[in-house]
């Protein structure tokens, strides 16, 4: 583990070390689909205690601190992000964000502190809502064209992952997670307005 202090000391990470994982810049949703099938696939934890975690808001602007695209103290505006949380049956949680300069996976309290910050500093139309989906419930149900990734004109705005789509029974499109409605009886997805 990358370090994180005393705390994260025994912790065993889920993923491999952050230069071994699949990635791909500006697919947050495909890297965390692609880290719960490691994870999945490793047996290393049970899956029941891994999330993926949708970061947005209605109006698709959201600020987070410490990500390698802004070097420096500021942060990047993302119309979303994705990352991972393992609320870990040893006590500890840790968000995994293949974006971050923090380490890799990172201690929650010290992710929330320094890559969100305040609610309180952040003008309203930047605060950030937070949709947590099971890990199993993930895996299932999102599939991307990658679509959304495309100009008017049919052009890459960012290179697509070198795999094929991920495609899980049906398109599935990364707006269908981005709501952030409250859904009456049991479900898979959880809307909240910061992590519990």
């Amino acid at each position: 583990m990358e370090g994180n202090g005393p705390a994260a000391v025994h912790y065993q990470p889920a993923s491999p070390p952050r230069d071994a994982c699949v990635y791909s810049s500006c697919y947050c949703e495909e890297n965390i689909w692609k880290l719960c099938e490691y994870i999945k696939n490793h047996d290393q934890y049970p899956l029941e205690e891994c999330y993926a975690v949708f970061i947005s808001n209605e109006r698709k602007m959201i600020p987070i601190w410490k990500q390698q695209a802004r070097p420096g103290d500021g942060p990047v505006i993302w119309d979303y992000h994705v990352v991972l949380l393992h609320v870990s049956s040893g006590g500890q949680s840790f968000i995994y964000d293949l974006d971050t300069v923090l380490p890799f996976p990172c201690l929650f309290d010290t992710y929330v502190e320094d890559a969100f910050k305040s609610d309180d500093d952040i003008h309203p139309q930047f605060r950030r809502k937070f949709r947590v989906i099971r890990a199993d419930s993930y895996l299932k149900n999102f599939a991307s064209d990658r679509s959304h990734m495309k100009d008017s004109s049919g052009n890459w705005r960012e290179p697509p992952p070198p795999y094929p789509c991920i495609e899980t029974g049906g398109i599935n499109p990364v707006d269908n997670f981005l709501t952030f409605k409250k859904i009456k009886g049991p479900s898979p997805y959880y809307y909240c307005l910061a992590f519990i």
